[in-house]
């Protein structure tokens, strides 16, 4: 990563520019070219300096639902257990947490019934009892990590 790449990522932190042609005013702001900017930012998805590149919706105003969920993991189990989650398409992402509730996960649903029906799934899949942490309020808080 250099300096432009640096700088590239600053700037796409706080979003696109929302107008017609976002990657040419980005790239004029830059002082580059639009191809080059979306080269760079798929060179930096392709070598795993970045993970996602791509919007975030409220699924809620779109009818959807998303939860914080946890499982207590016995540590034999947690990479089958793991693997169970990758394969379900409604866990986000999940991580390890050194804690009683050891694998934490994200659920996406397109219906609020769907968590419930996910959690359930889960349940019967793993055998382990879900933590379900839903949202109780929004906070928007402007998020940046300089690089």
């Amino acid at each position: 990563m250099d300096d432009f790449d640096r700088l590239l990522i600053n700037r796409l932190q706080h979003g696109l520019p929302l107008v017609r042609q976002p990657w040419e005013a980005l790239a004029t702001e830059l002082g580059s070219s639009s191809e080059t900017l979306r080269q760079r930012v798929q060179a930096l998805l392709d070598d795993g300096t970045l993970t996602r590149f791509g919007p975030m919706f409220d699924v809620e105003r779109l009818g959807g639902a998303f939860t914080l969920a946890a499982l207590a993991v016995p540590e034999a189990r947690f990479d089958e257990v793991a693997t169970q989650l990758e394969a379900m398409p409604e866990v986000a992402h999940n991580y390890r947490r050194e804690h009683q509730w050891n694998m934490w996960f994200v659920l996406g649903c397109e219906t609020p019934a769907g968590i419930a029906e996910t959690i359930a799934r889960i349940e019967a899949q793993t055998g382990l009892t879900v933590l379900n942490l839903p949202k109780e309020k929004t906070y928007h808080v402007g998020l940046h990590f300089p690089v």
